[in-house]
């Protein structure tokens, strides 16, 4: 029951940084490198008062690693950039879809040997991230939809190195804080079009302190008990609950272009992690 509960938490909180992207960056509320700041150094200064009241004092700032900071803040950096011109939906369904990918060909490239009908699978979904991005009615711009799919390889890679976490709290507090440096040198470019109100801050510190700082940490936590598939598996509900909430919270709408991509995207890569089995 737990790590149900915290599957679910995590899933949520996936989704809602969706939403709350999009709902600060589409009203110009916050600029997104301000927002992808915030985001970090809210979610950064959780963790560590959450750390020193569980550790007593004691390495407040948690331990984590240089190489999982780096892939954490480009993920970030390329999420708030790419939602400038995406949906709620669409984003998740890039976003989710390359995780896939990238959590996929990563099992390839540590020795799992693929089946035929895995092979199809990673063809389907490939072709419906392809179909998503085709210039035309109701695609989404191709500078977005690359910047939404640089993001997804990262949490991929974040999420694969982070099935090895044996303290969650500690390394996802260490990781946080150590993609300030990463964030800061990302903002440097753009101090002259900082746009900030107190409805923009709020929702990235809602963003980096809920949805990713606890919502991370849950995630690491629930990961140590599921395998890879099942994690994959788990994580393809994000995209429907993100374009639920950007229907509920957005006002936003969906395309015919959009549900036929989930399917072949979502089926694709349903039948590669199937297919094995």
């Amino acid at each position: 029951m737990k790590v149900f509960l915290y599957t679910i938490f995590a899933l949520v909180a996936f989704a809602f940084n969706s939403i709350l992207c999009r709902l600060a960056l589409r009203g110009d509320e916050i600029d997104a490198a301000s927002f992808t700041g915030v985001r970090l150094l809210s979610g950064a200064v959780t963790l560590i008062v959450i750390s020193f009241i569980f550790s007593r004092g004691k390495n407040a700032t948690g331990s984590g690693n240089w190489l999982s900071a780096f892939f954490l803040a480009a993920y970030a950096i390329c999420f708030s950039f790419a939602y400038l011109w995406l949906t709620a939906g669409t984003g998740a369904l890039l976003l989710f879809g390359c995780v896939q990918l990238t959590m996929i060909g990563i099992a390839i490239w540590n020795g799992e040997k693929p089946t035929a009908i895995e092979l199809v699978g990673l063809a389907v979904a490939l072709g419906g991230l392809v179909y998503l991005v085709l210039p035309g009615l109701a695609s989404p711009p191709i500078v977005s939809a690359v910047l939404m799919g640089s993001a997804g390889i990262a949490w991929g890679v974040y999420t694969t190195r982070g099935r090895a976490s044996s303290n969650p709290l500690a390394e996802t507090t260490g990781n946080f804080v150590r993609t300030l440096p990463f964030m800061l040198l990302a903002i440097i470019p753009f101090l002259s079009k900082i746009n900030l109100s107190n409805r923009g801050v709020i929702l990235a510190v809602l963003s980096g302190a809920i949805a990713s700082g606890i919502g991370y940490t849950v995630w690491y936590a629930a990961l140590k008990h599921l395998t890879s598939t099942r994690a994959a598996i788990l994580q393809l509900a994000v995209p429907v609950i993100a374009a639920a909430g950007g229907i509920f919270f957005l006002a936003e709408t969906t395309s015919m272009r959009l549900y036929i991509a989930g399917g072949l995207i979502l089926g694709g890569i349903g039948l590669t992690i199937f297919g094995r089995r």
